[in-house]
């Protein structure tokens, strides 16, 4: 183990790998939902709409293929991000067919503090693909060590 991580308990299952999209596809045949005269969002979007097969991952945190967590912030959001992004290659999902995600924090400030760095970090594992999104904070996660914790759901078109 690496200074700076922690060992958490290891996810069952195959390790998986992450595969970026073809140039070429098509966009997924999702709506963004933007009420006339309402401010533009940035980052999000108010609503989604879309047709297709649902793809929802459960409650994911950044440990790695080994089960290591690092300490810092901003490197969770990141492995987070590139887990959730292998879920949804598992599920022949791509980050266009995100229509929802649910970020849990354990302190917003730092949320806040690192947002222009978080907004980098997505654009490189996400594309600049918004779906709707909510923040919360909570007191704690499940995983001690963990400082954030995201829920996904995609649709793909069928």
């Amino acid at each position: 183990m690496n200074d700076g991580e922690f060992r958490v308990s290891t996810p069952k299952g195959p390790t998986l790998a992450v595969l970026p999209a073809a140039k070429n596809e098509a966009a997924p045949a999702a709506r963004v939902l933007q009420p006339s005269g309402w401010p533009q969002p940035k980052g999000y979007a108010n609503g989604m709409a879309a047709a297709g097969r649902i793809v929802v991952t459960g409650g994911v945190i950044g440990w790695d293929d080994k089960g290591h967590l690092p300490k810092d912030f901003v490197a969770q959001v990141r492995q987070t991000l590139s887990n959730i992004a292998a879920i949804l290659a598992e599920g022949d999902a791509r980050p266009a067919h995100l229509v929802r995600l649910t970020w849990y924090v354990v302190d917003i400030d730092e949320y806040l503090t690192n947002l222009k760095e978080l907004g980098v970090i997505y654009r490189e594992i996400f594309g600049a693909h918004y779906p709707a999104m909510a923040l919360v904070q909570v007191v704690r996660l499940v995983e001690k060590a963990a400082r954030v914790e995201i829920e996904a759901t995609a649709v793909v078109p069928c």
